[in-house]
């Protein structure tokens, strides 16, 4: 074996050597640090979002191709990528050379909002199209499952994708060869384009063609490298870690003789992040890299064997080939594997992780290691003392000493046997998403009959997610041999295995009323499976299922994608070059694209540079008794550790009503409070450092985590806060009927893309810092550094370029992580770069808040409510924050869209040892939204009438009058549901609808449609004003900067169209370099829908300034350029910079009397979603989504929309899957993409319809537009109803008639135990006799 190698591999076509490298360098941080290569993001360090996704390449030197695929580089050890090439963002394409067709594509399909995610997903586009230059629409969705967004909702993303199918440009889901926008039916008449909408926003025509003789080549080097060989062992030492990379079979032997403890690495996706968030250390690592006899693919008479080595994306092609060219009866087997490989993790993964790895980790929810034990595969051995075959069984699986690999083995390959005839196999998994998620539980089953008599000779079934390690249920298996295949052998198999694999209730994962229902209902499936292919081989013995239960066998309704949209066209009285009413490309599309969008962490380091990283607390309510950090300061590279003392005097500061402390080191109040702040010279050795900081607490009493609990302790913030209209106790008297009851609403983790990011630089002289950072009010930020600094505001200024994704949760707590790291630099007079994990961003910065609803309604029979009593409390965590304002805002938009003659609500905040919660997209009316809509649907249920009913006979009339006595005109709202019923063909969908739910018993459909009235305004005049300056220099171009945040949606990009129409010149002409206090100084907040109106109104007032005093310059020269004018202008002394104003809203409201006029402006929409669901397993499908919306007059359609869809599917993430877990002592469990799950692209509806309403009223906005940014995440509500719907149907087919209660988030879970049936009953209580096809009941 050689001494410490050499490095060698290419990045973008150069050659990259590096001498003494450190095995425990990750690609990312290498590609962004010492490549500043910066396109490459951060976004979870997991291999979960695919931000971080880039193309290596692989010369395979016996068959001479060439391989491409995509990786995660946060996961990739750079000791690993020897002879590789990889390929970034930067590398494909960029403004400077020229830009890809992936990188103009999804710019100008507006598939970009915030643009964070982009650079990820055009890697992972663009490394499928250099495999399949025309690929099917599959294969990209397919190619994207593992890189998420949380701004677009994936939509103009797949748009983008479309483009490079072959059947671009149409739905792809033609009914009867017609396609539906020729037709012109499916419910949407009202399409037919005309001069006044349009329903494209970009034109496919003007793209650059795709020419893969383009591409990059793989470099000649590495093909004659990884020809020539043979090599040598390498061997990289680092100061902790040693990477050894043999490169023959003996080699790899001989390693594990001599550090037989070490883990064989492939693509170090298991043992990656064991090291990471485990904490686990391996001082030796093995990696064998290119060696054949780990990546054979053998055919035998009795099967296949596979290579150890074979990436898991290289194993489902081999099986996706092999059952094209096997009889069916033998491939059944590869037919479930492929089953689950479709949906495991994402592609990256997929082609990183290994099949050995995969085999060998025994992960406990492992999706293949089920179905290999199931399937007698047995595992091909070797070590230096020879060659051994072990069975993947039970004892395997539980790593029994007798049936394991011995230290020094390696596994080789794995056999896997083609089936007998009467032999059957079945795959089954549920998890909290359907792709890109680990299975709750999953399970592999076999039988084998011996003959066509029906009489079980083997059985084999094991589960995933039950238990340590996957279960085998052997004993239940071995009792069934000999029975039939019926009822009663199903009866007696359900019963067993329930005993067996038994879940005691305290099993890790919690719920486990749902795994144990998911064991039996498994089963089921598998049993309806088999019966149906008995019956296709032997019609005259097996009865055939009745058509009801097939439903139970179909994969839930998956069509391609397809979106039609429908906007006003610009007014044609416009100048040709008005840019306004236009679908303009959002202005950093293609930078965000190519990489090049600058975000706070893709700055150059500043010379000596220092990274702070924070300690947090452990406990949710504690005393700190001793904070030891003498181990932590003796480490190399340690600069200094910050505690509260360091900040006496300073440590707290007041924006809304109380102040925030900034460190705790005396008592914490939650799980993730900020104790101290560790600087060190690097982020690792900051990260290290935080590790060995030792905290004593003692706990306290209470311990409060549930709005419950606070109750139960009167634990709340201030007084409560009431809203009164009419006259309710009298009305309560007046009514036909009463009911009462209570929803609970979980909360919701912003979860945006780019992590809280800053970088604090003291300028040297006197005192001035200069602060860059990810946030929606810079304001704050200088304001919150100045006062920790005790320095006045004019020698502290905040910058920010753009945000990479905000909702809300960039304000509160990235102010105090500012300026403690703002004391820090300034305590040492050196940069201080501080940049959240993932895990660390979601532990400390909450999220929404979660609601607990109750109500009580008044209603008479024809489902009028005249009465409506209704109590709010929000969980608002251990501090105020912004709790109080939110519950405000929620009390006066929770009415919705109906008009209740006598209404009392309370609301409260209440005080929790929770991290404090805080601005989300919505800002409490999706919480009190749904509150109200579920109140609606309970009472349509008592009035025997259709929801839709009852909320068309309350909704607001055309002039009225809202409860604090606002006057509304609610023409659009009318209109806008009267447009969505017709454009949804609702009541044709509806009877569709039921009859599918009379023909099946275990697939239920629901349809949902709910109206949206959307209050725009701040509530005072103070917080909507606004201000711009606008230069004009003297060669004519211009300069805008103004107070509003760029955070995805296109605020910058509206605002130079702004000043185009205004000032009456092309776009190109205009720049916008950020916003900054330098320039506009005391701006509000960038939040609440208003931020284009705003700002706009500004720049508007600001060239109108410029136009006027320069209109005398260019009557004289009509005809001139902008450039002559401004010279004229300055020839003649007349200033070419003005400032623009708006002072704001008028607004107010007296919550003393309960009366005033917050709101400027209403927002109206409606939405109609139907879902199809699985009672068995509690999944579900959107099938599809119609929106309408009133945006006044849109100033971009493009952006607008982006908005309504963004906004629309993070509601749908919020009510249906985005689940936020605890454990009893408030520490938060779901601290990533790999436990958290926001929707991705498998989640978005098959079929999306947004239409805008045409503009009917003048407004004092901004050109009569209306703000859109938040308004559509309640309509995601629209799903959540529909699964309601789709339930309800399961629940009365099964004969259950009552109240039915379901809280949100409607996860899969709730979905599964609301559609009671004899398993969940048979989990509840031991001893129910099953009769499963009891007539019509569905078991």
């Amino acid at each position: 074996m050689d001494g410490t190698a050499e490095l060698l591999f290419y990045v973008n076509g150069r050659k990259v050597i590096e001498k003494n490298v450190d095995p425990e360098t990750m690609l990312l941080p290498y590609l962004r640090k010492k490549l500043r290569l910066t396109g490459t993001k951060y976004g979870c360090g997991a291999g979960g979002c695919g931000a971080c996704t880039v193309m290596i390449s692989r010369c395979n030197p016996i068959t001479k191709r060439i391989r491409h695929y995509p990786a995660n580089a946060c996961l990739i050890p750079i000791c690993s990528l020897y002879g590789a090439a990889i390929t970034t963002v930067e590398g494909i394409g960029s403004t400077k050379t020229r830009i890809h067709p992936v990188q103009e594509r999804i710019a100008k399909c507006h598939g970009t909002q915030c643009g964070f995610c982009t650079p990820g997903m055009v890697m992972s586009i663009y490394t499928l199209l250099r495999n399949h230059p025309e690929p099917t629409l599959s294969q990209l969705t397919d190619a994207l499952g593992g890189n998420l967004c949380r701004c677009t909702g994936y939509r103009p993303i797949i748009d983008a994708c479309k483009t490079f199918c072959k059947t671009s440009g149409c739905c792809q889901s033609k009914e009867n060869g017609v396609c539906f926008l020729d037709q012109g039916i499916n419910g949407l008449p009202e399409f037919e384009g005309g001069n006044e909408t349009n329903l494209k926003l970009f034109s496919e025509e003007e793209f650059l063609p795709l020419d893969p003789t383009q591409e990059l080549i793989f470099p000649p080097e590495l093909m004659i490298m990884a020809e020539k060989q043979p090599q040598r062992t390498r061997i990289f030492g680092g100061d902790r870690m040693t990477w050894i990379s043999p490169v023959t079979l003996k080699e790899l032997l001989e390693a594990k003789v001599k550090y037989p403890q070490a883990p064989v690495v492939m693509g170090n996706t298991s043992v990656g992040p064991d090291v990471k968030f485990k904490g686990i250390f391996h001082p030796v690592i093995i990696s064998p890299d290119g060696i054949e006899e780990l990546s054979v693919v053998n055919y035998t008479d009795n099967g296949l064997t596979l290579g150890a080595a074979l990436s898991l994306a290289q194993v489902k092609d081999i099986l996706a080939n092999v059952i094209l060219k096997l009889p069916e009866e033998k491939t059944q087997m590869y037919h479930a594997l492929l089953k689950h490989l479709g949906t495991l993790a994402g592609s990256q993964i997929r082609n990183m992780a290994s099949l050995g790895g995969h085999v060998v980790s025994r992960h406990p929810d492992s999706d293949l290691n089920p179905l290999l034990a199931v399937g007698n595969c047995t595992l091909n051995l070797l070590s230096k003392e020879g060659k051994r075959q072990i069975p993947l069984n039970e004892q395997f699986l539980r790593k029994c000493p007798s049936a394991d690999l011995k230290p020094e083995e390696i596994l080789i390959s794995v056999n896997i046997p083609y089936l007998r005839k009467w032999e059957f196999v079945s795959a089954f998994r549920q998890a909290q998403r359907q792709q890109n998620a680990l299975a709750i539980v999953n399970s592999g089953m076999r039988v084998f009959f011996g003959g066509g008599d029906g009489i079980i000779r083997e059985l084999s079934i094991a589960y995933g997610g039950v238990g340590p390690t996957t279960i085998c249920a052997k004993n239940s298996c071995q009792k069934l041999i000999g029975r039939r295949w019926n009822e009663e052998m199903l009866d007696a198999a359900c019963r067993l295995i329930l005993d067996e694999v038994s879940l005691p209730g305290s099993a890790p994962g919690g719920r486990v009323e749902f795994r144990r229902t998911l064991i039996i209902s498994f089963l089921f499936k598998f049993y309806l499976e088999v019966s149906q292919i008995l019956k296709r081989m032997d019609p005259v013995h097996y009865p055939s299922l009745t058509d009801k239960y097939e439903s139970a066998l179909e994969e839930l309704h998956s069509r391609h994608h397809w979106r039609t949209l429908k906007y006003q066209n610009a007014d044609p009285k416009q100048l040709p070059q008005d840019p306004v009413g236009h679908p303009i490309m959002h202005l950093s599309g293609i930078k965000h694209a190519t990489g090049e969008a600058i975000y706070c962490d893709d700055m150059p380091a500043v010379d000596r540079e220092l990274f702070l990283t924070f300690v947090t607390s452990s406990r949710a309510h504690a005393k700190i008794v001793s904070v030891d950090l003498s181990e932590a300061l003796s480490l190399p590279g340690v600069v200094d550790v910050l505690t509260e003392e360091h900040l006496h005097g300073i440590n707290s500061f007041r924006l809304l009503t109380k102040p925030e402390k900034l460190l705790s080191t005396d008592e914490v109040f939650c799980v993730g409070e900020l104790v101290c702040a560790v600087i060190a010279d690097s982020e690792v050795q900051a990260k290290r450092a935080a590790q060995r900081v030792k905290i004593v607490y003692r706990d306290l009493e209470p311990l409060i985590l549930t709005i419950e609990e606070a109750i139960q302790h009167k634990s709340f913030f201030e007084q409560e806060r009431k809203l009164e209209y009419g006259n309710i106790d009298e009305a309560f008297k007046m009514v036909d009927q009463i009911l009462e009851g209570e929803i609970h609403m979980g909360g919701q983790e912003h979860f945006y893309m780019e992590t809280q990011s800053m970088l604090v630089v003291p300028k040297g002289e006197d005192q001035e810092i200069d602060v860059y950072v990810s946030t929606q009010f810079p304001k704050y930020i200088q304001d919150i550094v100045a006062s920790t600094l005790k320095l006045p505001a004019n020698k502290v200024m905040c910058h920010v370029k753009r945000v990479g994704g905000a909702f809300g949760g960039k304000v509160m707590k990235t102010g105090i992580m500012a300026a403690i790291a703002a004391f820090a630099a300034n305590k040492h007079g050196r940069a201080v770069r501080c940049i959240l994990e993932r895990g660390e961003d979601m532990l400390i910065t909450g999220g929404r808040h979660p609601y607990l609803g109750k109500y009580k309604a008044g209603f008479m029979n024809d489902g009028r409510i005249l009465a409506l009593d209704v109590e709010h409390y929000s969980n608002g965590g251990a501090s105020l924050d912004e709790s109080l304002l939110m519950i405000e805002m929620g009390l006066l938009k929770m009415e919705n869209a109906y008009k209740f003659p006598n209404l009392r609500c309370r609301a409260w905040a209440c005080r929790t040892n929770l991290p404090s919660n805080t601005a989300l997209r919505g800002f409490g009316f999706p919480q009190t939204g749904l509150i109200t809509e579920s109140c609606i649907t309970e009472v349509a249920a008592k009035c025997g009438l259709s929801p839709e009913k009852v909320r068309t006979i309350n909704m607001y009339k055309e002039i009225d009058q809202t409860p604090y006595k606002q006057e509304i005109n609610a023409k659009n709202l009318i209109q806008c549901w009267k447009e969505c019923m017709a454009m949804s063909s609702y009541a044709l969908r509806k009877a569709a609808v039921e009859k599918f739910n009379s023909e099946n018993c275990w697939k239920k459909k629901g349809l949902a449609m709910v109206p949206l009235k959307f209050p725009v305004g701040l509530g005072s005049v103070a917080a909507g004003q606004a201000a711009a300056l606008v230069h004009i220099y003297l060669d004519g171009s211009v300069l805008v900067t103004h107070g509003g945040i760029e955070m995805g949606q296109g605020v910058h990009t509206k605002m130079i169209q702004v000043a185009s129409r205004e000032l009456r010149m092309p776009l190109s002409n205009i720049h916008l370099r950020g916003t900054s206090t330098e320039t506009v100084p005391n701006a509000n907040i960038s939040g609440g829908s208003v931020v284009a109106d705003l700002n706009g109104l500004a720049v508007k007032d600001a060239c109108q300034t410029l136009l006027k005093r320069l209109e005398p310059i260019i009557s004289k020269n009509p005809g001139g350029t902008w450039k002559d004018w401004a010279q004229a202008a300055f020839d003649e002394s007349i200033s070419l910079s003005a400032t623009g104003y708006f002072r704001g809203y008028e607004s107010n409201m007296n919550w003393e009397t309960g009366e005033g006029r917050p709101f400027e402006y209403f927002v109206y929409g409606a939405a109609c979603s139907e879902v199809e669901i699985d009672c068995l397993t509690g999944a579900h499908k959107n099938i599809r989504t119609d929106i309408v919306m009133d945006v006044g007059c849109s100033i971009n359609p493009a952006l607008d929309i982006g908005q309504i869809e963004g906004a629309f599917i993070q509601g749908m993430g919020l009510y249906t899957i985005e689940e936020l877990n605890y454990s009893p002592q408030g520490v938060l469990y779901t601290r990533g993409p790999n436990q958290y799950k926001i929707p991705a692209i498998c989640d978005i509806p098959t079929e999306l319809h947004v239409s805008l309403l045409p503009p009917s009223q003048n407004s004092n906005t901004l050109y009569s537009s209306k703000g859109l940014g938040e308004s559509a995440v309640f309509l995601g509500c629209s799903v959540f109803f529909a699964i309601q719907n789709a339930v309800s149907a399961a629940r009365q087919e099964r004969g259950l008639f009552g109240p039915l209660k379901l809280n949100s988030p409607l996860t899969p879970e709730k979905i599964r135990m609301a559609c009671e049936d004899k398993f969940t009953k048979m989990v509840g209580s031991a001893h129910t006799s099953l009769n499963f096809f009891f007539p019509c009941a569905c078991g």
